[in-house]
């Protein structure tokens, strides 16, 4: 873990400029990503309120601050700017520091930013080079544009609920969600790869674009092989719990002492994983010979294993798994799997230090470049405590007129 962060941005996105105009996580999700990779972030708040995160608690720091640490997971490396974009004054501040960046992201509801002059139309006018990201529930266009769109909303509308949790028969059966904000998650992933797209697109033509992005169309679009099995096979996709849809044996089971994890992915390591389990003879029956026929048969040869598993202690059958090179393992819990030595060794957790000395940990960016890493260097900032270091260096603004906007309530500024 590092206790120190670099005061200079060593990133692939050294020098790029991002105005983050999002709140909640699908917005702050990408900025952060950028963030991460090097890109200087401006993160646009309202006085006196701020991304409605900071107050999704508890828990909370104790820092004064009273930050949420659901807020603090999604905002790292940016600068908090507190201005009232509702005041023409502050609207005009924010077009002036969209004059020198490369990348807007925004997530108000459609057309929500044409009133202050913020929208893409506006904002492309005075940079045509912009990027402009603007991500919603169900996109610019469509009978559905209108619609506010919440995570849990697009994971139940998107049928990912209708494949997760258990099967309706059983106890506990019915409709799960994901147990993490995932359609806000992976909108978040989809719209830092399309900006790096356009940032590519750009360096080739020096043209600027809007992307559109909708978390029902990532949501769906994350169906993968479960859209695919209905699309092209006619397959309906239904909860399994932790089986899998096409691969089979691909689920838990119950040990002597507690329940472990089998991923087998292919007919070598079935017969292998059978000889293990002291039923070598399961791989010669015509139901189990390969996966086509395991997994119209799965109850059947899941009656065959379980009491064969069962007599193992977890341990001992991790234990030997892994020593035959079969994939397995067991459920972790949060504290856990963080406490792991491999997230140790891997630099998944980092320090870093608020501006008031506050500590505060976070998930580091799991990618792993070889010549240029990741760096962290702000942790997740107080609201508005970078306002007037932005707005003195990014528009010609003075320390007078900065006084007068704190005043007028137009920006605010948190002291270190």
């Amino acid at each position: 873990m590092s206790d120190t962060a670099p005061e200079q941005s060593t990133g692939p996105l050294a020098g790029i400029k991002v105005l983050d105009l999002s709140r909640v996580l699908a917005g702050p999700w990408c900025t952060q990503i950028l963030g991460d990779l090097g890109a200087e972030v401006i993160k646009i708040e309202q006085p006196g309120q701020g991304d409605d995160t900071r107050r999704w608690g508890p828990p909370f720091l104790d820092d004064g601050s009273k930050d949420a640490a659901y807020y603090l997971c999604a905002n790292r490396n940016k600068k908090s700017v507190a201005i009232n974009m509702a005041d023409p004054r502050g609207a005009a501040l924010i077009r002036e520091i969209a004059l020198g960046v490369d990348i807007v992201v925004e997530n108000f509801r459609v057309g929500g930013l044409a009133k202050y002059g913020l929208d893409y139309a506006a904002l492309s006018q005075i940079n045509s080079k912009l990027i402009y990201c603007s991500i919603t529930g169900f996109g610019q266009d469509g009978p559905y544009k209108d619609r506010g769109g919440y995570d849990f909303l697009i994971q139940g509308m998107s049928g990912l609920m209708s494949i997760t949790g258990r099967p309706d028969d059983e106890p506990g059966g019915g409709p799960m969600k994901v147990g993490i904000p995932i359609s806000d998650l992976v909108t978040g992933l989809y719209s830092a790869i399309s900006i790096l797209a356009a940032l590519t697109h750009r360096d080739r033509t020096g043209e600027g674009q809007q992307i559109d992005m909708a978390l029902l169309d990532t949501q769906v679009a994350l169906l993968a092989n479960q859209a695919s099995n209905y699309l092209n096979g006619g397959m309906l996709p239904r909860r399994l719990g932790n089986e899998h849809p096409n691969t089979v044996p691909y689920q838990d089971f119950a040990c002597a002492d507690g329940d472990i994890l089998v991923a087998l992915g292919n007919d070598r390591q079935f017969r292998s994983f059978c000889t293990l389990i002291g039923r070598p003879d399961l791989p010669d029956d015509p139901r189990f010979v390969d996966n086509g026929g395991r997994s119209p048969n799965r109850h059947a040869l899941q009656e065959e294993m379980r009491p064969a598993i069962a007599r193992w202690k977890s341990d001992d059958l991790i234990a030997a798994m892994e020593a035959a090179k079969l994939p397995g393992g067991r459920v972790n819990d949060i504290p856990h799997i963080l406490a792991d030595p491999h997230i140790a060794a891997r630099g998944v957790i980092q320090n870093m230090a608020r501006s008031d000395g506050t500590p505060v940990k976070i998930l580091g960016f799991p990618g792993k470049l070889s010549k240029t890493p990741a760096d962290y260097r702000h942790a997740p900032p107080r609201s508005g405590e970078d306002t007037c270091d932005v707005l003195s260096s990014l528009t010609g603004v003075s320390e007078a007129d900065l006084a007068a906007l704190i005043e007028a309530g137009v920006i605010a500024e948190r002291l270190h």
